[in-house]
Order: structure tokens, then sequence, then C-alpha cells
């Protein structure tokens, strides 16, 4: 994790999530055909022992040597997004029977860390607190020599500090850690920390805690490398813009021969050494890049910062390659972000607004930047953009966060000290885990007496993957992309009170604010009460202005609705998500179309003859009325008119 400098979400903590490079020949073989990976030597950074990052020295250990047969891997996907989140997360199991936690992937962090149930000073966040007397596995960590021991010297401690004032401090346990259905890593035993104090950013964050990656004896990559269970190498992969997700595998990386380097920090540094904008290199004096901690990778950090003189060369550059569009003020007015109108909304035709960074490593290779690796959506006008590279205040650290690797394979190869990056679709990437894996059998399938809709599980925008199921839901193959007019989810809701019905209206209400949709769009379909639970189907529709439902906006709802995100109330006691189903928006047929514009044709002349026969009848009221004058009634003369007579009577 970064400090937050100069911008409101730099606080936010990020992670670069990946895939296996050799995760099988096809795979190879097609990345390979892309373009070859780019390898580039880690470099040494001197640590500081004033930085309020947190950091520890390295710590050697002997390894354990691996078996001759290939090692397994975890596996592991990655949720959320930048934009709305500023992080990634992954999912992890602790204790027996797992309890399930949302963690921030930080390659800044040595220590793994969850809320503990009984934590005086611990936010609200998207799981439940980890309750160590429910896991017949959990051990305290002693006191001892090689641990800071607590006030009553019975339990090794731990506490990290970070620059933007948050803080998270607790005890050390050991349990048994679980990567998920889709991990070839069986589950091992690793021990992390169990928070007893948050403030800041990590007190108010969604998200449970931290999987710290970086290195350190308390790292799980370093514990897994100890026991001998993975290879000492990790790669992450984020996903694009408007999609996100991505994958992450620890363990089980092919380093290919020409990766080169030497670092023993804790720091993932690289040594970068300029920066070209539309070809054009940055007018920047010699090693620019290298001051204090030198250019480090950090996916604790969400956007890019550059030392002053470096971020205002390339600011400027930006404006002269960008004159064509009008500048803006960013979404935040206590921010001054760079920000740009009139691109608009299509990402893959970005590239024709905005050029093309470079940037320029050691050995001369480049990673080519597209806008998506550098800008972000404005939230609040549609079409524009703002910078996603700032000035690291008066820094001269150079931290490139997890924008600037969106759509980009990057591997740590830890045991011979390289890095490699690798320019593909990461969300096809996390996408391809559901396919190495053999799927979970799902639970016992509830039906509705009165159900009024049936919706058959079809595909769901921009290639999201299913969520891993430890908690056997079943699993709907989203894929594809298309328009979604309806999200349909089956709850079982088992209720403390047996002879208490739930207030749908107060529920309801809940919903809506824990999918972050309007109240108006939650509808209750059909209900069934059992002795114990409920049975409850709920719709979600799209907002009254819209056909549809929007793809991030979709995605959001059923991947919180999937990872079981909804934190009802006590009253309403403990729910399962049973189903969850989508479908497109309903589209008329041209009989239907044609049938509604006749019906509505009929409508209105039977109310316009209705009208105009209401209007005759008074009219012929009034006229009866007024035909009987009063006796001595002045009327006005008539001319007398021709008597007109038949010929008949003319011939009398």
């Amino acid at each position: 994790m970064a400090p937050i400098l100069g911008h409101p979400l730099a606080s936010v903590l990020l992670i670069f999530s990946s895939l296996l490079i050799g995760l099988s020949s096809a795979l190879d073989h097609a990345t390979h055909s892309r373009r070859p990976m780019m390898i580039l030597p880690l470099y040494l950074s001197s640590p500081n022992p004033n930085v309020s990052r947190r950091h520890h020295h390295h710590h050697h250990h002997l390894r354990r040597h691996l078996q001759n047969s290939v090692p397994p891997n975890a596996r592991m996907r990655l949720y959320d997004d930048l934009l709305s989140n500023g992080y990634y997360t992954t999912r992890l199991w602790i204790g027996t029977p797992p309890q399930q936690f949302a963690l921030i992937v930080d390659t800044g962090s040595t220590v793994t860390y969850v809320p503990c149930s009984d934590c005086g000073h611990c936010g609200k966040h998207q799981d439940p607190r980890f309750q160590p007397d429910l896991s017949s596995t959990y051990n305290p960590m002693k006191c001892s020599s090689s641990c800071n021991c607590d006030s009553a010297g019975v339990q090794c401690t731990y506490e990290r500090r970070y620059a933007e004032m948050s803080s998270s401090s607790g005890v050390l346990g050991e349990d048994v850690i679980s990567f998920g259905s889709e991990s070839e890593l069986v589950p091992q035993h690793a021990v992390f920390g169990c928070e007893n104090m948050e403030t800041g950013d990590l007190y108010t964050q969604r998200a449970d805690g931290i999987i710290g990656l970086g290195r350190g004896r308390l790292s799980v990559m370093d514990q897994l490398v100890d026991k001998g269970v993975i290879s000492d190498s990790f790669s992450l992969c984020y996903g694009g813009m408007d999609i996100g997700g991505g994958a992450m595998i620890l363990g089980g990386i092919s380093s290919p021969p020409d990766m080169y380097g030497d670092v023993n920090s804790p720091y993932y540094n690289i040594e970068l050494k300029e920066i070209h904008v539309a070809g054009e290199p940055l007018k920047l004096r010699p090693r620019i890049f290298d001051g204090r901690h030198g250019t480090v990778l950090d996916s604790g950090t969400t956007y890019a910062y550059l030392p002053k003189e470096a971020f205002l060369a390339f600011k400027n550059a930006m404006m002269k390659k960008t004159h064509s569009l009008k500048q803006i003020h960013g979404p935040d007015p206590n921010f001054n972000d760079i920000c740009f109108s009139g691109a608009g909304r299509d990402v893959s035709q970005l590239a024709a607004v905005f050029p093309q960074v470079d940037m320029v490593f050691s050995n001369g290779q480049k990673l080519s930047l597209s806008p998506e690796n550098y800008m972000f959506r404005h939230t609040k006008i549609s079409g524009a953009y703002c910078l996603g590279i700032f000035q690291n205040s008066d820094d001269p650290t150079t931290l490139l966060g997890g924008i600037l690797v969106r759509n980009t394979l990057v591997t740590y190869d830890r045991e011979n000290d390289r890095i490699g990056f690798w320019k593909t679709n990461c969300s096809e990437l996390g996408k391809s885990l559901h396919h190495l894996s053999p799927p979970v059998p799902p639970p016992p399938t509830f039906h509705s007496q009165n159900a009024s809709i049936g919706i058959p599980p079809i595909t769901a925008p921009g290639g999201l993957p299913p969520a891993p199921a430890p908690d056997r839901l079943p699993h709907n193959n989203f894929s594809g992309v298309f328009q979604i007019g309806l999200i349909t989810f089956d709850m079982m809701l088992s209720i403390n009170n047996s002879s208490m019905k739930p207030n749908f209206t107060e529920l309801k209400e809940f919903i809506a604010h824990e999918l972050d949709v309007e109240v108006s769009q939650v509808q209750l379909v059909d209900f069934t009460f059992k002795t114990n639970f409920s049975l409850i189907k709920w719709a979600i529709f799209p907002d009254e202005s819209a056909d549809y439902i929007a793809n991030t906006t979709a995605m959001t709802i059923i991947q919180r609705l999937r990872e079981h995100r909804l934190q009802l109330p006590k009253k309403f006691g403990s729910y399962q998500l049973v189903e969850v189903n989508v479908k497109p928006p309903v589209k008329l047929t041209r009989w239907r179309q044609k049938y509604w514009g006749v019906a509505v044709g009929v409508l209105v002349t039977l109310v316009f003859a209705l009208v105009i026969s209401g209007a005759w009848l008074i009219w012929k009221s009034r006229r009866e009325r007024d035909s009987y004058e009063p006796v001595g009634a002045v009327v006005p003369e008539q001319e007398l008119q021709q008597l007109q007579t038949s010929t008949g009577l003319d011939n009398l």
C-alpha cells in the first residue's frame, strides 16, 4: 500500500492480478501470438527507516527443496475494479469450517489480516468478522522471543501503520487457509493477523482486510514457499476499464531464461529510465526516477505517481496532444484533476483521441500504455476522462499503481528476482479459470408454489466469471455480451421467530441499499412461508428512465449477490442465496406492436365518441329546457315562410 498523495483515491488499496503464464499450451500459444513477453530485472531499493509506509527487512530463509514433480498452484479470481472500489480483491477462506473473506491484494504488505470477532474498533465490512471460537483448527501464536507480545505476555501481536494515517493492529494466530474450489493447492496452515483495532481508510473500506504478497516471514507467499508447496513466484492480471475482475495465481510460474535482476527488498523495484508521449521522450534530467525508493510496482496504489519534474513534463505533453478536447473540472472539487470531455464512451476508440504512452526501462524495452492504462472515467460527465497519473507531492519516489497494468499480466519471479509484463485480456484470463476447475455440485433446489415468472440461466455481460462457490451455490455460465433487462434471485430467509413474517417493505429498502439501486427498481415477485424459513423471489428492474440495466451495474449486482455481500439487519435472521438469473430486455414483436397500436387507436376513438355523445346530450337537454317560454314572454318576430305543399294536395 502506498501513501495517499494528491488524490482522494490514492490511499485506496489495489491489486496486480494475474494468471499463470503456462496454464496450458493453447493459452501460452495465444498469448505469445499477441506480443512477446517483456522481461525486466528487479532492483534493490534501499529502505528508509523514517518512511511511514509499512515495510520489513527481508528475512532470508532456507527453502525446502520442491519435489521433482511440478508443484500445484493457487488459482484465484479477482473482483471489483478501480473506479468503483479503488482496488481489486480476492477471496480467502480461514478456519474449519471455512469462514470467507474479501481481501485486497497488496504487494507492498507482508501481513495478511482480517477483523477479529472481539475487535474493539473495526468498521462494517463485506463479510462477518473471523470467529476463532468457531474454528476447530485455530491456534493463537504464543509469545516468544521472535515476536512482539501483548501486554499480558501471552500472545504474539502485529501492527501496521500507513502514511495516510490509517493503521491495523491485533494478535497473530495460525489456522487453515483455503483458496477456493478453483485452486489446485489444498488448504494450508498459515499465520495471519486477527485485528482488534482499525483506523482511517482500513476502518471505512468495504473489503474485509489485506492479503500481503510482499517479502517477509509473515507474507502468505513466504509461508507457502517455506512449506515447499509452491514455487517462489506469483502473477497478477487486472481486468480492463468498465470490466474489472481478473486473475491471480500463487506459484507455478515458468520463467523465461532471459529474466535477470537482483533485489533483497520488500519493494518490487524496476529501473525506469524514460517516459515517451506519442513517441516523443519527455525532456527530463537523468536518473529522475531513481529518487528515494526508486520506481516501485505497488498493487496497493490505485494510480501512478511521478516526481514533480516528471509529472509537470508529462502533463504539458498530454495537454499539447489533446488540444482538440475540452478541459473540464474533475468530479471532486477538492482536487485539481486534469480532465477532458468529448472523447466518447467507447473505450476501444480512446486510442484515436489520446496518445500512446511508453515506459522505457534500463534494458531499452518499453511497456506501452493505452489510454485505459493512464486515464479513468469522469464519474459525473459522460464521455469525459481524467488523468490517472499524478504528482507524488514532494516525494521523489515513483509509484506505479494498478491502473498502469490493466489488461497486463504481471509475473513476479521472486526466486530469481525478476519480473515480466505481458499485454493480454485479463478478464478473459479470469474467466478461463472456471473451465480449469471441476464443477461444484449444486444444493437442493427450492421451488415456490406461486412462482409467477421463470427465467432460465443465461449469460451475463462483459464475460463475468462465476463466483467461487465453497457455499455450493449453483454455477450459471455467465459469458458473452448482451443487454440485461431483469435480474431475479431467490432468497431463503431463516426467520428467528417462526411466528413473525418479514416486513417486505423494509426488507426491500435494505436490499436496494445493499445493491446500490433505487427502491423502485426492487420488486417482490413471489414468496412462500415454511415452518422456520421463507423462500422469497426478488426482481431487479432497470431504472425508470432506462430500457435495460447498464452492464457495469448488472455485473456489480450479480457479484454482490453471488458473493453473499448483502448485510441485512439481524432481525431478519440469516439468509442463503439459492439462485440468480438474468433476462434480456423484453422486445415487442411486430404483431404485438401492431396489436397495441390498434388497441390504442380503438380506445382513443371510443373516448372521443363518448365525449361527442355527451356534448350532444347536454346540448339537446338545454334545447328542450329552453323551448318552453313563460306566458306573456316576448319572443322575437319571425318572417313567415311560404307553405310547401305536396302534389297530391294541389289536386284537391
